[in-house]
């Protein structure tokens, strides 16, 4: 670890892979959040399947799916892993989609980035299939909900006042 605390430099301050080799593969898994906040009749539309591109989640549920396996390929000092399952679920509210990606392995290093990956392209999915009906989405609230596994242990974010209800 370098001097700063951070893994993915070495002691001299350059990028590196962290070498996990020595770990043991244990169970791990991964949960991650993002919202797509869009005008109303935009949402009606994707729970109405009413969207011109087609099955807006059913879309953005394989995209997510296919990023979580993609993730080494995008983030350059992320280990490739051998994912054992991802679940990408949907909840829709008047002005926004929540996105929720799991990720589960048993391997060396855990599945945060692949989470987070999962439900980012999901929700950047949401946006390019809406755009035409609402250009003014914004993509945010990207955020690791709870992680299982590994020597950190576990950990659980607590929701910010202004998320209520968002922990269910």
């Amino acid at each position: 670890m370098s001097d700063h605390g951070l893994t993915h430099l070495d002691p001299l301050g350059r990028a590196r892979m962290v070498d996990v080799t020595p770990k043991d593969a244990t169970h791990r898994r991964a949960v991650a959040r993002a919202r797509v906040h869009m005008h109303a009749d935009t949402t009606a539309l994707v729970a109405r399947g009413a969207v011109s591109k087609g099955d807006v989640l059913s879309v953005a549920r394989v995209a997510g799916i296919q990023a979580a396996k993609r993730t080494s390929d995008l983030i350059p000092l992320c280990h490739p892993l051998l994912v054992g399952a991802v679940l990408v679920n949907f909840r829709i509210e008047d002005t926004w989609i929540e996105v929720e990606a799991a990720v589960d392995t048993v391997d060396r290093t855990g599945v945060e980035m692949e989470a987070l990956t999962a439900c980012t392209v999901a929700a950047l999915t949401i946006y390019d299939m809406c755009k035409s009906a609402d250009r003014s989405m914004v993509i945010g609230d990207v955020a690791l909900w709870e992680k299982t596994g590994g020597r950190s242990g576990a950990y659980r974010r607590a929701p910010r006042d202004d998320e209520a209800g968002s922990d269910t």
